[in-house]
Order: structure tokens, then sequence, then C-alpha cells
């Protein structure tokens, strides 16, 4: 059992904590400057310089103009108005939609809905590395694609995907076709160059990087047509009406201006080596991840024992992980199964998933914790 009150919180591409910087923002937001961002007097003005600001402070993370930037109740939204409003907006000419088969469950499950609106849905398996190859996309794409969707890191795996690349294979096949990439994974640990990578699209998140649950972001490139899901008022121009989230959106704001990409890249990086080699030290432990995965997420596949056994066992221990993606709620992981892997192995999966508070001691107190599992439940 761990020390009391120490806990060994590894899952942090399921949310993060609040930094306390973006807690203090929300707070007075909340307090103080609490105005309605589109009231025309000065406590509404206070609103404005606080919205106009966290929307600049998105926009430079992603080298965009502050115009680019909707602001949303988080990736799941943001995924949501990228392709039902680029598939409305092509209907009459394009009715294609390409999307990989290890998407977030937002995109998957939007593009079975689209699929029963009478679009055509194709799903790009990865190969054996876990990645998305540009030739396969490309290959699907024809002058009736309308949308192409391809995340930068997947979240269970933390498969970095080559979304440059692709993009890139897609508009030499159809210049028309638009390129979203939902980036949640890999906000605030790359560096993001909306532009650079071909996306007309992209989504983001708050509670991936110590803001707030309830916020996130689409960037729409300039001249990009999307169809609203959602209609009643000015704001967000129109694209996401509505009074906006002004706590959490100034708190993400806050989040952003934190970010060390290449500083905490590091602590990532020797955290994951760490694990790797601790881990792969344990009987029955495989690793899941490939080699080039983004180093924040480490997916293995503890022996016979079955995921949410495993993590209950753990959690007993004050350590927690996850079985893939929260969104899933203990499904078996459709990442895993595209991947080809084994039933028994995606049926033990757990992801680790680092951030800059993590310690060797958190990796050692879970490796502990998985040896003790295999001993007590492969038994049972």
């Amino acid at each position: 059992m761990g020390a009391k009150g120490l806990e060994h919180y590894l899952d942090n591409s399921a949310t993060t904590a609040v930094s306390k910087a973006a807690a203090d923002k929300a707070y007075a937001v909340m307090t103080t400057t609490f105005g309605n961002p589109s009231s025309l007097h000065s406590k509404g003005m206070e609103a404005e310089h606080e919205l106009t600001a966290a929307r600049k402070s998105v926009a430079s993370c992603l080298h965009v103009s502050q115009e680019e930037i909707t602001f949303t109740s988080g990736g799941t939204e943001a995924n949501n108005l990228a392709l039902f409003g680029a598939a409305y907006a092509s209907k009459r000419v394009r009715s294609k939609i390409i999307i990989s088969a290890v998407e977030h469950s937002s995109v998957l499950e939007a593009g079975k809905q689209l699929e029963n609106e009478g679009f055509t849905v194709a799903r790009i398996l990865p190969r054996s590395d876990g990645v998305i190859h540009p030739e396969d996309v490309a290959a699907e794409t024809d002058a009736a694609t309308a949308l192409v969707s391809v995340m930068l890191v997947n979240n269970e795996t933390g498969a970095v995907m080559p979304v440059g690349e692709i993009f890139s294979a897609v508009k030499a096949k159809n210049s028309q076709t638009l390129c979203h990439t939902d980036a949640v994974q890999a906000f605030g640990k790359l560096e993001i160059k909306a532009r650079a990578l071909g996306a007309d699209l992209l989504s983001v998140s708050g509670h991936k990087v110590h803001a707030p649950k309830g916020v996130g972001a689409l960037y729409v490139r300039r001249g990009v047509r999307l169809v609203p899901r959602q209609y009643g008022g000015e704001q967000e121009k129109r694209l996401r009406p509505g009074t906006e989230n002004l706590p959490a959106i100034a708190a993400l704001g806050v989040a952003c201006g934190e970010f060390d990409i290449a500083g905490n890249r590091v602590t990532a990086e020797r955290l994951n080596r760490y694990a790797r080699e601790r881990l792969s030290a344990i009987d029955g432990v495989t690793v899941n991840s490939p080699d080039n995965a983004l180093p924040y997420v480490l997916n293995i596949s503890a022996g016979r024992v079955r995921s949410e056994t495993m993590l209950h066992f753990l959690e007993e221990r004050d350590i927690f992980v996850s079985s893939g993606s929260a969104c899933a709620k203990g499904k078996p992981s459709h990442v895993l199964s595209a991947l080809g892997l084994s039933r028994e192995r995606a049926d033990s999966a757990l992801r680790l998933s680092f951030c800059k508070t993590n310690t060797e001691a958190d990796i050692d107190a879970l490796c502990e914790g998985i040896r003790q599992g295999l001993r007590v439940l492969a038994h049972r």
C-alpha cells in the first residue's frame, strides 16, 4: 500500500490537475471580471478583454491569428463542429469523409452518424508500426472527398501521425478537400504550427493542459466555411453561439502561457525511458506503444490480468492509471484492435501518461504495484 496521502497519478491523458495560475485566473474572472463579454458597459468590456487575451494566447500556441480561434466546450465539441460543419458545408458537391480507424470516439461516432445520413465514410487502418501512412490516405482521396480527419497524437498509444505529410498528399489529390486534425493529445507537448501542417481545422482541449474541464478550441483557417451545429447569438462569429464560459476560457489562456514544450519534453523522455526499462524487467509485461511514440504516453499489457482488475488493484495502492481512453469507460480498445494485438494482450492493456510533475517515484510505485498484482491476481 502506498504511503498514506501520497498519490501516484499517471493518467494525465485523461485529465490533468489545474495549475494554480489557471485556477486563480478562473476564480478572479468568476468573482471580479464577471461581466458578459457581449455587454456594452464597462464590466462587459473588462470581460471582453479577458476573452481577447485568452484567444490571443491559444492562437499564439498554434501560430495562427486570433480571428481563426473559436472557443468550444472541449475537444469533443471541437471535433464534432469540424466534422459535421465541414460535411454539411460541402454535401452538395462532395460527400465522402476519410478518417483513421484509431481516432478518438468523438471523431469515430461523428463518422458513424454522417454515414447514417448518407455520407460515405472511409476508415484507414494503421500499419504494423501503429501509424497512419500518407499513401494509404491519398489512395482513398478522390474528387468526392469533402474532409480528411487524422489525429496528430494517438490518445492510447502516443503514436505520432505524419499529419503534415498526410495532408500534403491529400491536397495533391484534391485541393478542395478540407483537412482536420484532432491535436488534443499533442497540444502543449509538441510545437504545433497549424498552417505548416496544412491543417484547415484543428481541435484542442483545456483539461489536458492544466486548464479546467469544459473548455476547448477549434482552429478554423481563414476562408473555410463550416455550418454551425447550434444557433442563437453572435458569439464566436456565430459559429458557436451562446455566452462564453469565460472563467474556463481565461484559465485556458493562462495555461497556454505556461507551456514549456522543450523543457517538459526532456522530463517526459526521461520518465518514459525509466518506465520502459523498469516495466520490461517485469515478467509478463509487454510495451504496446511504438518506440517513436510521444514520450508522454506509454501503453503496456500486464500479463493475463484484465485491465480493469489491475486498474482497481493499483487504485487501492493510490496509483492511478487508465485502461485506455477515458471516454471508452472500460470498453475494449478499438485502437489496440486496429493494431492487430491479440485479445489477451488488448484485454490486459494499461495506459500510463505523464506530466511535468511526475517523478521516478511514481513509476517505482507503479512497478511494485504491477508486480504485486501479477502475483495476487493472476491465479484467481
